[in-house]
């Protein structure tokens, strides 16, 4: 299929989703109405006086969730075409490096704690992101070797750690008092959107777009690294430096979206294959477009999670696990997935 066509069409299907991300909720509005109240807020309009608890659900609560939303699911896309890539394992996704894991240590001990409380609402967000790159680091230092960093080692070694970091966090979680807090560490480990605020957003959209871009312009060294690394090193590609540099970006992006949604488990697993299946395995062309198909499947996950037990809310990560096992099973069962690789 056209990469170019899929892009664009995908991208106009945000747009959509984005509007009706924040039209549909536990408080139904109407359509002209929501769209109205989008454009006061981006332009800067008045409000009727008995608009203001609207304009306050629309713009302060709802706008930035689903934008946080497609942020998310566009970097967790991206990132796992970057891991699958970094590991070669077409099983990989951007939380085999335990890096989630490790971020969640840090969440759970501002929710269950109160630790950093000093900074307010980026306590949870700071010590998420601080306590993945101590994770990162951790990883890199244990998995690399006289020989280089391999896949392998990387693989087992995320593997590892991440089962120790969940250790640390259940001992986190039933040291503390129940209640609450407790609920909120779980909402937190399955993924949610709910904390969502504008001061959020800029970062991880950054973050993001910064992570893409670098990947975008070493497509076709990432087209070598999946050949193997003789091949890569006969095609002037440096697999050992590749890899380090590839392992910063995934454990950056990976970092600042777990801390400002938690781990929201699939999207980076699903997203690319059901993408190579449309464009190839070319890099280039997989990272054209799973971005846009992965923000376009966060939205609407985050959608589902707000909708389906109204006015509860479930974690956004089961609603992706929710479609991503089947999706999963069932591309088994048609040899689409490469276990071994690409």
């Amino acid at each position: 299929m056209p990469t170019t066509p899929l892009a664009v069409g995908l991208a106009l299907v945000l747009l959509v989703s984005l509007a009706c991300g924040v039209a549909l909720g536990a408080t139904g509005m109407g359509w002209g109405h929501v769209l109205r109240l989008m454009w006061a807020g981006l332009s800067g309009g008045s409000l009727a006086p008995d608009d203001a608890a609207a304009y306050t659900i629309v713009w302060e609560i709802r706008f930035p969730r689903v934008v946080l939303a497609a942020v998310v699911g566009a970097g967790l896309a991206a990132v796992g075409v970057a891991v699958q890539a970094l590991v070669r394992n077409a099983l990989a996704d951007p939380f085999v490096l335990g890096i989630s894991s490790g971020a969640a240590v840090g969440a759970n001990a501002v929710i269950l704690f109160g630790a950093l409380a000093s900074l307010g609402v980026w306590a949870l967000s700071l010590s998420a992101f601080l306590s993945a790159l101590v994770a990162t680091l951790v990883v890199y230092v244990v998995a690399r070797s006289p020989l280089g960093l391999s896949p392998l080692r990387l693989v087992l070694t995320g593997t590892a750690l991440a089962y120790g970091f969940q250790a640390v966090t259940t001992v986190m979680v039933f040291g503390a008092e129940r209640g609450e807090a407790a609920r909120a560490a779980m909402m937190w480990l399955l993924g949610s959107l709910g904390g969502a605020t504008w001061p959020k957003v800029p970062l991880a959209a950054v973050t993001v777009l910064a992570g893409w871009l670098w990947l975008r312009l070493r497509a076709g060294s990432l087209d070598a690294l999946s050949m193997g690394d003789e091949t890569a090193a006969a095609l002037g590609v440096p697999p050992d430096r590749l890899r380090r540099e590839l392992f910063v970006v995934t454990a950056a992006v990976t970092g600042t979206v777990v801390a400002v949604s938690g781990a929201i488990g699939f999207v980076g697993l699903m997203v690319p294959h059901l993408v190579r299946m449309l464009v190839g395995a070319s890099h280039a062309r997989v990272l054209a477009v799973a971005p846009f198909a992965g923000a376009v499947l966060l939205v609407w996950a985050d959608v589902l999670s707000r909708m389906l037990l109204a006015p509860t809310e479930l974690p956004v990560g089961v609603i992706t696990a929710a479609l991503g096992v089947p999706a999963f099973l069932l591309l088994m069962r048609r040899g689409g997935l490469a276990l071994t690789g690409r």
